[in-house]
């Protein structure tokens, strides 16, 4: 269980702000994550991580000389934002150019990916490395398909040692990816995790059973077996890690190895070291030579039971990143050099972007798309825990509260747009900033790609009518398949956007109200909802849940429709007697 918390939506920011108060030695807050107290030298290039929440000391802990100069914390099993990336990012930057490096989910690709897009678009010089160590979550010849979990370590402190020297982003790049393609992990897990606020584990794993290869987030792994002593969990994953030894390993003898044993949360450090005991007798025994081996907890996932194991194959280069001094507040090697100057005293802060005033006809609709906005945070309100039981059978159990926070931030940004005289192209727009930035992972990022699609195709000139409400939620089921990834019949919210969007089409040249169109096609999309139960997922987090998801819809997809029902509550109040929004 996780026993101390208050509000669970609120866990995240609480946590953090401990943090930062308890070292602020080594560590400065700043809008979405936190960065090095002291910044980098004036060229040099930058390292940028983050994920999550409820992985600590991943990925805040690693922040520091030696590792990250910054890291975006999303909320709990939740990437940070795009937004937030680019707080952290342009906090940190020194001109030297950046580089994010993070574990390969969804969630993170995604909101990376945008925050890459954008900081391009500024200037900056940005590349990404995605870690990809998990050696039960892909085949060898499926590894960009592989999670990233305890493989992160060396990979961000290969590319900072790189970057600290005053190597150039090519060369930060070059060593980064180099770590990854040699670092390796597996683990094994004994119980689930419980989140704040939750009253039962994610996931289970039957008495007297481990789970190896289970994810950082309840992903299963490889096969389900019966427990075993200490010594049996160290030849198990160890034997595991050495049928992958990397291609360009020619003779296991004289070979150089990082280790890193890794505590998930539960198990106790004695326990590890039991463990640890093992594995340094057959690394020895194969004539391998271990280089700084690390114990200790290091990618965590609340109270789960489980440990894994990180075999880092060294050369030359990486085994000079691998004994390099780091000093954060998770992590401590050998001796940094003190640093006295350029310490961060203040974080310029982006002013708001200045709405433009509508027209009356805009203004208008823009009541109407608050007051949508609103219906959908009722209901949304309402079937948060519903959602979140949905999301636990085949994910992390996070989207209910994650859509939750989303729609809060959105109606908030909408009600002051509104006040503000904006047409409803910017009500929508600002309302998906602020819902991508809030709500965080996979859903906020979609939701806010659609909800800015939508208010780009609308403007704030004109009133919408049917046939601009059918381009725009085409618009926005085109981008959100192109961010995402995902296709009809993926088990997504595509599922149920693409069949709306196409009643919505056929519906343009008729008479029909805006009412009576939109209500149609809210009837589909709850039939396409509740029809994603017969589907498997295919990307995603819970796509390695597969088979487990069978005969459940989707928690995306039902959140989808009930946001489209609660529209057509709306429409149906406000706009019954017009094609157009009134």
């Amino acid at each position: 269980m996780t026993y101390l918390f208050n509000d669970p939506a609120q866990f995240a920011s609480e946590w953090i702000a401990g943090y930062a108060a308890a070292h602020r030695d080594k560590i400065y807050p700043v809008d979405g994550g936190i960065i090095r107290v002291h910044r980098a030298k004036p060229g040099q290039v930058v390292l940028v991580i983050g994920g999550g929440s409820g992985h600590f000391p991943a990925f805040g802990g690693f922040v520091g000389q030696g590792l990250a100069h910054g890291a975006a914390l999303g909320n709990v099993f939740a990437a940070p934002s795009a937004q937030q990336i680019c707080n952290v990012a342009q906090a940190v930057d020194a001109g030297g150019g950046i580089l994010f490096c993070y574990g390969n989910y969804a969630g993170d690709v995604l909101n990376f990916n945008q925050a890459q897009q954008r900081l391009r678009a500024m200037g900056i010089d940005v590349r990404s490395v995605v870690v990809t160590d998990d050696i039960a979550s892909a085949s060898i010849a499926e590894k960009h398909k592989r999670r990233g979990i305890a493989g992160t370590l060396p990979v961000f402190k290969a590319a900072a040692v790189a970057a600290d020297a005053g190597k150039s982003l090519d060369e930060v790049v070059g060593i980064a990816t180099l770590a990854n393609e040699r670092v390796r992990t597996i683990g094994v897990a004994f119980s689930g995790c419980t989140l704040p606020g939750g009253d039962k584990p994610l996931f289970e794993v039957a008495a007297e059973t481990m789970e190896v290869g289970m994810g950082i987030h309840g992903e299963p792994g490889l096969e389900r077996m019966a427990a075993t002593t200490a010594d049996g969990v160290a030849e198990i994953l160890l034997e595991k890690l050495l049928a992958e030894t990397p291609a360009m390993i020619e003779n296991l003898v004289g070979t150089r190895v990082g280790v890193i044993l890794n505590g998930l949360g539960a198990v106790k450090y004695e326990e590890l070291f039991v463990v640890y005991r093992k594995i340094d007798q057959l690394l020895s025994a194969r004539g391998l030579t271990i280089v700084a081996p690390v114990v200790d907890e290091l990618i965590t996932s609340f109270d789960m039971a489980g440990i894994s194991l990180t075999l880092f194959w060294l050369d030359d280069t990486l085994e000079q990143t691998w004994i390099a001094a780091a000093d954060t507040p998770a992590f401590q090697r050998g001796r940094v050099e003190q640093i006295k100057e350029n310490k961060v005293d203040r974080v310029q802060t982006k002013d708001k972007n200045r709405l433009t005033v509508g027209s009356a006809e805009s203004q208008a609709a823009a009541a109407v798309v608050l007051a949508a906005l609103e219906a959908a945070r009722a209901v949304i309100d309402a079937q948060q825990e519903e959602l979140g039981r949905l999301d636990a059978v085949a994910g992390d159990g996070d989207h209910g509260i994650g859509m939750q926070r989303g729609l809060t931030a959105a109606v908030e940004a909408a009600q002051e747009a509104l006040a503000a005289k904006a047409g409803a192209g910017t009500v929508l727009v600002v309302a998906g900033e602020a819902w991508s930035d809030r709500g965080g992972g996979t859903s906020g990022a979609l939701w806010g790609i659609m909800l800015r699609s939508l208010g780009n195709s609308l403007g704030d000139q004109v009133r919408p009518d049917i046939a601009m409400l059918a381009t725009g939620i085409a618009s926005a089921l085109h981008d959100v398949a192109a961010a995402g990834q995902a296709q009809l019949g993926d088990k997504t919210m595509i599922d149920v956007l693409h069949p709306f969007s196409a009643a919505l089409a056929t519906s343009v040249h008729s008479s029909l109200s805006i009412s009576t169109v939109w209500s149609a096609a809210a009837d589909i999309a709850d039939q396409a909802a509740e029809a994603t139960k017969n589907l498997l997922p295919k990307i995603g987090r819970a796509r390695p849940h597969a088979q487990k998801s069978l005969g459940t819809p989707d928690a995306g997809a039902v959140s989808m429709a009930l946001i489209i029902r609660a529209v057509d509550q709306t429409l149906r109040t406000l706009c019954t007697k017009t094609t157009t929004v009134k």
